[in-house]
């Protein structure tokens, strides 16, 4: 294609700003010439040219310099100079190849130093590659590389300054020595310092990713089981109402006609709540006009819709009307003093027993059942008791019915107890503390005997 594309326009496209041209058995060199930097979003590779630049005319200047003041060491000359830019062109590649930056620009220092050059800003690039080494990890190989240094530094100034130039040098002072030292452990000091506090900081993202992922996965659990719970039990109403009218719709219109109305009816209430639970993950409305990206990207959104308030015990006289049209009688006892709940209790309590009710819709052969509420000091009490027996039958349901439930209760430190009774039926018994603790759920266990 390429060389079509250059026979109908002439010459190559890379001289065009064509498609770039790509090598068949890959780029041409040794893997650790072509590896490159990227960014963390995987784009083009970065180097720190600036940062390097200006420290290389840095280094020059300071050399030339320091050579004027320092004149019993050794001129700066043109392998001097080529000595000092092959040290700071090497910093290019810190980030990518820290250990052999450090080692490389310790032995252009070694080298340096050895050849009797004047003492100055050379030092920062030793400082800048031992620190870039450390803080990605490579602690001992920057320490290596900083003790090969001050050894070599060592045995120039003290035993091979005979060989070496200048040719009239001395001895070095050991206070000299002993502030080489100092200045490569405090390059040492800081450079463990700022690997620690960038170690944190990954800990730190890490965390806060975890914790945003946890959140995710509480809000999809919870979005999951409002919607359970919502279609669990209209769904239930909708099949036992179906049933009814298929018998009826020959022998009693009448009677088939009410089911049907009653299937309306639950299957507004479900469509009702589902919206309502969906509505949740709407984004807040913005003020703002949105861009024609973001039209494009949603062009059938009306922004936040209205949203009902949560279901709460003060609709359990709708769900016993629902629980009726799908033939179930159903007597409320409250005891003690009623009060206004906490919402997050509110809802559990309702739910608890929207499901109950479900399950003795679908699993029991009794058309009757109880609730009891009791408002008992700082908890909340349910009991729901159908007299049974069980009829083994399915009504499409998943078995998460009982677990949504212990999920609920859980989440607000509370008990969940569910098994037959002795006389045969079967009983649904909660607890509901009504202080906010978020530690209560860790605490208390939660108990289930059985499903059905």
């Amino acid at each position: 294609m390429e060389e079509q594309h250059a026979r109908r326009c002439g010459g190559p496209p890379w001289m065009r700003g064509g498609p770039p041209r790509r090598w068949r058995h890959g780029p041409p060199g040794p893997p650790w010439w072509n590896r490159r930097d990227e960014d963390e979003d995987g784009g083009r590779p970065r180097r720190p040219w600036r940062s390097t630049l200006l420290l290389t005319v840095f280094v020059l200047i300071g050399s030339n310099f320091a050579a004027r003041q320092q004149l019993d060491r050794e001129g700066l000359d043109s392998f001097g100079r080529a000595l000092l830019i092959a040290g700071t062109l090497l910093l290019l590649w810190r980030q990518r190849y820290p250990v052999f930056v450090v080692f490389g620009v310790s032995a252009s220092a070694m080298v340096y130093f050895g050849a009797g050059y004047p003492y100055g800003p050379i030092f920062l690039t030793v400082a800048l590659g031992c620190f870039s080494a450390v803080v990605a990890g490579h602690r001992w190989a920057a320490w290596a590389a900083l003790g090969t240094l001050w050894t070599s530094h060592l045995l120039v100034g003290h035993w091979l300054y005979r060989w070496l130039p200048p040719s009239d040098d001395t001895p070095s002072s050991w206070g000299g020595e002993v502030a080489v030292a100092a200045w490569m452990v405090a390059i040492v000091a800081v450079s463990e310092l700022a690997r620690v506090r960038r170690e944190q900081s990954d800990r730190d993202r890490a965390e806060r990713r975890q914790a945003a992922k946890r959140r995710a996965d509480e809000e999809r659990l919870r979005i999951a089981r409002e919607l359970h719970d919502v279609l669990a039990h209209s769904i239930s109403v909708i099949n036992v109402q179906a049933g009814v009218g298929l018998a009826l719709l020959d022998s009693d219109p009448e009677q088939a006609r009410t089911a049907l109305t009653t299937i309306k009816a639950a299957s507004k209430e479900a469509l009702g709540e589902v919206r309502q639970v969906l509505d949740t993950l709407r984004p807040p409305v913005s003020h703002h006009r949105p861009s024609n990206d973001a039209l494009r990207a949603a062009p059938f959104d009306s922004g936040d819709a209205p949203r009902a308030p949560a279901p709460g015990l003060d609709r359990l006289p709708e769900l016993v009307e629902q629980a009726a049209g799908a033939g179930l009688t159903v007597p409320v006892e409250t005891r003690g003093e009623r009060r206004n709940l906490p919402p997050g209790a509110d809802l559990a309590a309702f739910r608890i027993v929207q499901e109950a009710l479900t399950n003795v819709v679908r699993h029991s052969g009794s058309r009757h059942a109880r609730v009891l509420v009791d408002y008992a000091g700082d908890a909340l009490k349910l009991r729901i008791d159908d007299d049974g027996p069980a009829t083994g039958a399915d009504a499409g349901g998943s078995g998460n019915g009982l677990a949504g439930m212990r999920e609920r209760a859980a989440a607000l430190g509370g008990t969940i107890e569910a098994g037959p009774r002795e006389d045969g039926g079967f009983r649904v018994r909660a607890v509901l503390p009504l202080k906010k603790s978020l530690g209560a759920s860790a605490e208390k266990p939660v108990k289930v005997k059985e499903d059905r």
